[in-house]
This record gives structure tokens, C-alpha cells and sequence, in this order.
């Protein structure tokens, strides 16, 4: 089976999660607009059950956003939530991460960022993804997966790693990929990477 086959039976799956969750429903009955990013979003999913989910509402409060994550925690599936605090930087948002078990006992973790409607990042990491996916041939899609289910577990490259080293820079190899790594986490970019229009 190829990559991109084993990514998009992944994908599949991922939406039968959220569905199962009930997590999607749950922010949206709280007036939440919800849109999927991340590697579900661009059909880039390898190995790691995650899925990132951009929140928006207006005015986002610590209580507020508790409040939601409260409800999330009844379901007895929801087996661990962990807040970072980011409403005090540039960023104005609240990251939670949650650790759901499927009814198969399948772990999957949601990585939910709740960003104040009309803030900075409002629609920026929905764009980046768009622009990935414009750029994504079947051969680049291929090679980024290939790169991923590569990548050693104890690894830790972000998503956003693989897709600049190979599409801006022409990263093809996992051994260049470990150099372009260690060379840009050196020397950090000021702003978040996406591809040009």
C-alpha cells in the first residue's frame, strides 16, 4: 500500500473520530466556529493520530474557553485535557490538548487552538494549508509521507518542518531533512512559513 493511500484511509478515519467525540458538536452548540487544519486538513497524515482544530469566537475568556473544555471532559473517552495559557502574547489564544480513546481503544489526541474572532492569526494556518495543498503533486505528497513514516517516534519534527524543507527548500532525503532541521531550528524564523501564492 502507499503512502498517500495509508494517509487518506487515515484521513477517513480522523473524521470518524471527531464524529465519535462529539468534540466538534460540543464547541460549535457553544457558538464556536470550528475549521479543521493540519495534516488531516492537506491529506499529510502519517503516523501520529492527531488532529489540530482552529476554534474561533469572540471575545475568548480562561473561563470562557473552561467552561467548553468542562463539558468536553464528561465523556468518560476523554482521558486527559492540558491547557496552555496564550491569551497573554502576541498569539491571543488558548491551546488545549486532549487525549481521546476510540471505542476500539484507538488513542488520538486533539490539539485545539481557541483564537479570538478578527485576531492576527484568525485564517492564517487555514491559508497556509490551502497554499500546501496548491502545491502538493502526487510525487511531493508521496516524498513528505514518505519522510514521515520515516521519521523515528522519538523525532520530533513538526509538520510544518517537512512541508517548508521540501517544497521551499527541495529537501528529498531523511538525512537532509535532519540537516535542514538542526540548521533552521538554530536559527528561527521571526514568522510562521507558508508557501508564496
Amino acid at each position: 500500500m502507499k503512502n498517500s493511500e495509508k494517509s487518506d484511509a487515515a484521513v477517513e478515519r480522523a473524521y470518524r473520530v471527531m464524529a465519535q467525540s462529539g468534540i466538534v458538536e460540543t464547541l460549535q452548540r457553544h457558538g464556536c466556529r470550528v475549521n479543521v487544519i493540519g495534516s488531516v486538513a492537506m491529506g499529510l497524515i502519517a503516523s501520529h493520530k492527531d488532529i489540530d482544530l482552529h476554534v474561533y469566537s469572540k471575545g475568548v475568556t480562561t473561563a470562557g474557553s473552561f467552561a467548553i473544555m468542562a463539558e468536553i471532559a464528561d465523556n468518560p473517552d476523554v482521558t486527559e485535557i492540558i491547557c496552555i495559557n496564550g491569551l497573554h502574547t502576541d498569539e491571543r489564544c488558548i491551546a488545549w490538548h486532549i487525549n481521546y480513546r476510540c471505542s476500539d481503544g484507538e488513542m488520538w489526541k486533539f490539539d485545539i487552538i481557541h483564537i479570538g474572532e478578527g485576531s492576527r492569526y484568525d485564517g492564517f494556518f487555514e491559508e497556509m494549508a490551502e497554499r500546501i495543498k496548491a502545491r502538493l503533486t502526487p510525487e511531493l505528497r508521496e516524498l513528505i509521507l514518505e519522510l514521515k513514516f520515516s521519521t523515528p517516534d522519538d523525532m520530533k519534527i513538526s509538520g510544518v518542518e517537512y512541508y517548508e524543507a521540501v517544497i521551499a527548500d527541495g529537501v528529498r532525503t531523511l538525512p537532509a531533512l535532519y540537516e535542514w532541521v538542526e540548521r533552521h531550528r538554530a536559527n528561527p524564523r521571526s514568522e510562521y512559513w507558508m508557501p508564496e501564492e
